[in-house]
């Protein structure tokens, strides 16, 4: 069985804006580049959410959909949401374990989902996913304690390092925010 896999997430909560980065790369097997602009990260529930996924394809969209179901039957409660959907699991409603993870993030609430039933609220607003996640979340760490640059600069930033030393992310970039600023999406390509 050929397993489409392989990406990055990084998010970063910052002066009252959440930004979420992802690379566009889905591999498939262990050595060939599929798809090099999949949109990972996008906007839900009126564009007041946004998420990124990773892990096996199948899965993290499957993640994604029981996610955004429980957000709409919970009116927008993000963490109301995340919580019941791990409940899901404790219970073993589900059934099986999904091997995806999910970071999301409204206005005020940033949190990691994984395909096992766990929410966390990750450290000093930062966090990232995927198979260059500890790249682009020690990246971040460090552009958060040395510089002044928004959320979103260094959530790119913080992916384009990751792309530079993970074969499985590249950077094809899509960056959407949320939080006191007006909403963004950018798509940032090879320089």
């Amino acid at each position: 069985m050929v397993e489409f896999r392989g990406t990055t997430i990084c998010a970063v909560k910052r002066n009252g804006v959440t930004a979420i980065a992802g690379d566009g790369q889905v591999t498939m097997g262990e050595s060939v580049v599929f798809k090099t602009s999949a949109k990972k990260v996008r906007r839900i529930y009126g564009g007041k959410v946004i998420l990124g996924f990773a892990g096996s394809v199948t899965d993290a969209f499957s993640l994604s959909e029981r996610f955004e179901g429980m957000l709409n039957k919970y009116s927008g409660n993000l963490l109301r949401a995340a919580v019941e959907l791990a409940d899901l699991w404790r219970t073993d409603s589900i059934g099986r374990k999904l091997d995806a993870m999910m970071i999301i993030a409204d206005r005020d609430t940033l949190l990691v989902v994984s395909g096992t039933g766990e929410v966390i609220e990750p450290d000093e607003g930062v966090c990232a996913i995927g198979s260059g996640g500890n790249y682009a979340l020690a990246a971040a760490r460090a552009l958060v304690q040395e510089t002044d640059y928004d959320a979103g600069t260094i959530a790119t930033k913080a992916l384009k390092i990751a792309s530079e030393i993970c074969v499985y992310t590249n950077d094809h970039i899509r960056l959407e925010t949320v939080g006191e600023q007006e909403p963004a999406l950018i798509e940032a390509g090879k320089e």
